[in-house]
C-alpha cells in the first residue's frame, strides 16, 4: 500500500498561531529560518542542541559542564556524565491549587486532584515506601489501571531513585510473571477491580495468584476501586492503599537526584523469541525528550489540559504523566473507549476543556465506522492538537479528523515506541499538515530511511533508522549485563545504527508514512503483541504439538487492521473441533489479554521451520499474504509452506 503524495495541506497553521508556539520561539532563539535547518543542526550539533534544550525547557537539577561523551558510539555514548537530577522532582515543581490531575473512570468515577494535594499524597506514600525497605535502584511495579493512585505511586517510586515498571489488569496471572518476575520487585500496587464498558472486572483472585509467585515481594499495596473495602485477606503481605498513605502530619517528598543515566523505568518489549524483554530506561534522557516533545513539538503550555487514551501496560501513559513537568492538568481515563452510548471520549473533551487530545489509529477508525460527529455534537472549542499513533493512521482517518472534528487543528500522527519510551517521528506546530504524512522527524534524532545495505533512500520504502546517538536509548535490558540482547534488538541489522524494525518513507515534504512493522511484531488493533506471549501459552495445551502465529491483514486488500491468527499442529489423534478451538483461546485469554487471543484458529500438518530449527513466521506470513517468500533454501522442510497457502478459512 502506497500513499499518493498530496501537495494540498488539510491543514496549515496561521501566523499568529505559530508566533505564540515554543516552537516558534526556539527557531527564534537559534537564528534558524526553517525547521529543516533546526533539525539539521539539532543532529549535527548534539551538544549544542540538548545543552541548550535542558535551559529553554526549563529542567530542574545540576546540568555540569560536559555534555556528551563516546558521541560516535552507539550504544555506548554517555550524555550529561556529571548531571544530577530527578524525574519526579521536575513533575511536582509545584504545590498550589491548580489542577494537577482530574480522573473519568467511565461514567462511574470522577475525580480530581490538585498540584498540592498531588505532591502531599506522593509524601505519604513515599514514607510507606520508605518504611518497606524500599530505595535507590529497588523495584516497585504497577498492576493496575489508569487511576490518580497509580501516578502517585511512581512519583513515590521515582523520587527516591527507584525504579517503577507497570502493567495493565487485564494481563492474566502469566503475563504479569512473564513481566515482573523478571525485575523482582519489592512493593507490588494493585487494584481490587476495575469498570471496562459498564462492568466490573474483579481482580482479587488473580492479584493473590501472582503475589504467591513472587517470592521478592516484601508488601503488596490494594487500590479500592470497585469497593471501598475491598476484602484483601487471601492476599499474602497486602495493605490498603487507605492505611498505606495513612500518615501522621505533613511530610516532604524526598526527592534523591541520580545520575543523567540511573533507571527509572523498566518497560517490556513484545519480542517475538522468549519472555518480554526488560528495557530500561533513564532518568535524565525520559525527561529531556519528553519536555522536547511536550513543549516544542506538541505546544504544550502551563494550563493545558492533556490527554491521552491509554492503558498502564502503554508507553504513551509515561509518555502522558511526564506533562506535570510543563505545567500542565492531566486528563486520565479508564475503561472502554466506547463507553456511556460511544461517546465518552468525546463528553470528556468538551466537559474538561481538554485542549489536546491523545488517542490510537484504531479508535479514529472505529469512530468514524460509528457514524460518530464529534464536532457537531461536543463543544471542542478548547481543543487545538489531536494525537494519532499505535498503528499509521489512514489517510481516510486524516480525512475524517478535519471533517468531522474540526478544521483547525493540529493532527499530529506520532510513531516511536516502547524501546524509546517517545517517538522518532511526529507532530509540529509550525508546520503544515498533509495527508497520510507525518509531518517531520524528531529535534535531536538524526531518523533516517535506508535500504537493505544501509544506503539512504528517498520516495521509497525502507528501514526506519537512527544514525546517531540520543539521550532516551535505553540505558540496557535487565538482566542483560554483556549487552548481548541490547545489541542484537537494535544494532544487529546495520553496525553503530539504531534499527527501529518500521518499514518506511521519507516524502517530498520531509515528512514520514510508516507502513507498519518490518519484523514479526502482530498489531491487533493498533496495539503491537509478542507473538512468544502466545505460544507460551498454546504449548501448554497437550493436544497441541508446535504452533505458529501471524498478523494477517484484514480486511484482504484494504489493510485497514490486523487480526491474529493461529496455526496448530496437533498431537495424533487430535482434531481441531469447535471444543478445541474454544480451549485454545480461553488458555490465551486467561493468561494473557484479550487482544492475543486469535481471531482464527487454523490446523495444518507441519509448521515450516530453518535447518537450525527455529518457526518461520515471517515466511507463512507472506505466503498468507500471496507474497514472495524470501531465503527458501534456509529452511529445513519448505514443502510446509504450502500448507498455508490460500488457507479458506482465512478468507473471511
Amino acid at each position: 500500500m502506497t500513499y499518493a503524495i498530496d501537495d494540498r495541506p488539510l491543514w496549515q497553521p496561521a501566523p499568529a498561531t505559530v508566533r505564540d508556539t515554543r516552537m516558534a520561539q526556539l527557531l527564534q532563539a537559534t537564528g534558524h529560518g526553517s525547521y529543516a535547518e533546526l533539525w539539521q543542526w539539532s543532529v549535527d550539533q548534539p551538544e549544542a542542541f540538548w545543552s541548550l534544550l535542558w535551559d529553554f525547557c526549563g529542567a530542574v537539577g545540576e546540568k555540569g559542564t560536559q555534555i556528551l561523551v563516546d558521541r560516535d558510539r552507539m550504544p555506548g555514548a554517555r550524555w550529561f556524565p556529571e548531571a544530577r537530577l530527578n524525574y519526579a522532582e521536575n513533575l511536582l515543581q509545584r504545590r498550589d491549587d491548580g489542577a494537577a490531575l482530574v480522573f473519568w473512570g467511565e461514567d462511574k468515577v470522577k475525580r480530581r486532584m490538585s498540584r498540592g494535594e498531588l505532591y502531599n499524597e506522593v509524601a505519604r506514600f513515599q514514607q510507606f515506601l520508605i518504611a518497606a525497605g524500599v530505595g535507590a535502584g529497588d523495584r516497585v511495579a504497577g498492576y493496575l489501571p489508569n487511576l490518580p493512585e497509580t501516578l502517585v505511586a511512581m512519583l513515590a517510586t521515582t523520587a527516591l531513585g527507584a525504579i517503577w515498571s507497570s502493567a495493565s489488569p487485564d494481563f492474566g496471572v502469566q503475563g504479569v510473571l512473564d513481566r515482573f518476575g523478571q525485575i523482582e520487585p519489592k512493593v507490588l500496587v494493585c487494584v481490587d477491580g476495575y469498570w471496562y464498558n459498564g462492568k466490573p472486572v474483579d481482580c482479587l483472585e488473580k492479584n493473590a495468584a501472582v503475589v504467591a509467585q513472587m517470592p521478592s515481594l516484601l508488601k503488596t499495596v490494594v487500590v479500592p476501586y470497585l469497593d471501598a473495602a475491598p476484602e484483601i485477606g487471601k492476599i499474602a503481605n497486602a495493605v490498603g492503599w487507605n492505611e498505606a498513605v495513612a500518615v501522621d502530619g505533613q511530610k516532604e517528598v524526598v526527592f534523591k537526584r541520580v545520575a543523567f543515566d540511573h533507571p527509572l523505568f523498566i518497560m517490556f518489549s513484545s519480542g517475538t523469541t522468549g519472555v518480554p524483554k526488560c528495557i530500561v530506561h533513564c532518568h535524565g534522557g525520559v525527561l529531556l525528550q519528553h519536555l522536547k516533545e511536550h513543549q516544542l513539538h506538541s505546544d504544550v503550555r502551563p494550563g493545558d489540559r492533556l490527554f491521552y487514551f491509554t492503558t498502564c501496560g502503554w508507553m504513551m501513559w509515561n509518555w502522558l504523566v511526564s506533562g506535570l513537568a510543563c505545567g500542565a492538568t492531566l486528563l486520565l481515563y479508564d475503561g472502554s473507549p466506547f463507553a456511556g452510548g460511544g461517546t465518552v471520549l468525546f463528553d470528556y473533551a468538551a466537559a474538561e476543556q481538554m485542549t489536546h487530545f491523545g488517542t490510537s489509529a484504531k479508535f479514529i477508525d472505529a469512530a468514524a465506522k460509528l457514524g460518530l460527529t464529534p464536532g457537531k455534537t461536543h463543544d471542542l472549542a478548547a481543543l487545538r492538537a489531536m494525537f494519532s499513533t499505535g498503528s499509521p493512521l489512514s489517510p481516510e482517518g486524516f480525512d475524517w479528523v478535519y471533517r468531522e472534528i474540526k478544521q483547525d487543528i493540529l493532527l499530529a500522527s506520532i510513531s516511536g515506541g516502547t524501546d524509546i519510551v517517545s517517538c522518532f517521528v511526529l507532530g509540529n506546530p509550525v508546520l503544515p499538515v498533509y495527508r497520510g504524512e507525518i509531518q517531520c522527524r524528531g529535534l535531536g534524532m538524526a531518523v533516517d530511511v535506508v535500504d537493505d545495505e544501509g544506503r539512504p533512500v528517498r520516495g521509497q520504502k525502507g528501514e526506519l533508522v537512527c544514525t546517531r546517538p540520543f539521550p532516551v536509548m535505553p540505558v540496557g535490558f535487565w538482566n542483560d549485563p554483556d549487552g548481548v540482547k541490547y545489541h542484537a534488538a537494535y544494532f544487529e541489522r546495520f553496525e553503530n545504527i539504531w534499527c527501529h524494525g518500521d518499514f518506511s518513507e521519507l516524502t517530498a515534504h520531509d515528512g514520514m508514512i510508516i507502513y507498519g512493522r518490518s519484523d514479526a511484531t502482530l498489531n491487533p488493533g493498533g496495539v503491537r503483541i509478542g507473538t512468544a506471549e502466545i505460544y507460551r501459552q498454546v504449548e501448554q495445551l497437550p493436544e497441541i504439538l508446535e504452533a505458529l502465529v501471524i498478523g494477517q491483514d484484514w480486511p484482504p486488500g484494504r489493510n485497514d487492521d490486523v487480526r491474529v491468527v493461529l496455526f496448530v499442529k496437533l498431537q495424533e489423534g487430535h482434531t481441531l473441533d469447535a471444543a478445541l478451538i474454544e480451549k485454545v483461546k480461553k488458555q490465551i485469554r486467561d493468561n494473557t489479554t484479550p487482544r492475543h487471543v486469535p481471531a482464527r484458529v487454523v490446523q495444518v500438518p507441519d509448521i515450516p521451520r530453518t535447518k537450525s530449527g527455529k518457526i518461520v513466521e515471517l515466511a507463512v506470513r507472506n505466503v498468507v499474504h500471496g507474497q514472495p517468500v524470501k531465503n527458501v533454501e534456509a529452511l529445513a522442510n519448505p514443502e510446509a509452506l504450502e500448507f498455508f497457502r490460500a488457507r479458506p478459512e482465512l478468507a473471511d
